[in-house]
């Protein structure tokens, strides 16, 4: 599938949130930009935020919904069971996925089922470890960017692991046999309380994911 393909076909641009208030308004203004003449829609699955997010979610995007506090996978699949369109693009709310980005992931589709958008730099230790076990078997040097573009067909259709951090999406497509590939892009500085937790909650969370997602390689 190419870029002028999916031009013609749609883009389904994906997101959850919690408590992004502040973030999704102008996400939502710079993924409109960047696909601005290209048939697309944005998807808001969000994770029962305290702050107002819905709320200004369904004034801005083409479809914003509200679930029960899951986690970031099972927003995604939920989202990309909605989408309307075939190519389905899933981003993270909090603009450290810089949305511009987004065409040249798309373009690649032509010669891969899904692409990832790939941090030259991982902050966490987790993630540079995580990176050089499941993202070499992957064939991805960020295994836990959620900056991602599917077919649609390579989108999981239950999910078995429980919260994995975008990390079971990923496993199930390798596990079916579609073709993997990436791009990758230098991270804008992170926030100072991102929503995973602090360093050491956050290396805890990610290891925990990482051992399921080994398990769901495996078996």
């Amino acid at each position: 599938m190419s870029v002028i393909n999916a031009a013609t076909q749609g883009i389904s641009v994906v997101t959850t949130t919690w408590n992004e208030k502040e973030n999704i308004k102008e996400l939502i203004r710079r993924v409109r930009l960047t696909l601005q003449g290209i048939p697309h829609e944005i998807i808001v699955v969000d994770d029962n935020s305290s702050d107002g997010t819905l709320d200004v979610a369904k004034r801005f995007a083409d479809l914003a919904v509200g679930k029960t506090r899951e986690g970031q996978t099972k927003g995604l699949l939920f989202g990309a069971k909605l989408a309307k369109f075939p190519v389905v693009v899933t981003i993270d709310s909090d603009l450290e996925n810089p949305p511009e980005y987004i065409p040249l992931l798309v373009e690649k589709l032509g010669v891969f089922d899904l692409v990832m958008a790939s941090r030259t730099i991982l902050p966490r230790f987790s993630e540079r470890w995580a990176a050089k076990t499941l993202g070499k078997i992957c064939g991805v040097s960020d295994f836990y960017s959620n900056f991602r573009a599917y077919k649609k067909e390579a989108i999981a259709n239950k999910l078995v692991g429980g919260e994995t951090f975008g990390g079971e999406l990923l496993v199930v497509a390798k596990k079916k046999g579609f073709k993997i590939g990436e791009i990758t892009y230098e991270p804008p500085k992170r926030r100072s309380k991102p929503r995973i937790g602090g360093l050491i909650r956050a290396n805890l969370r990610i290891m925990v994911a990482s051992v399921k997602c080994f398990l769901l390689l495996l078996f």
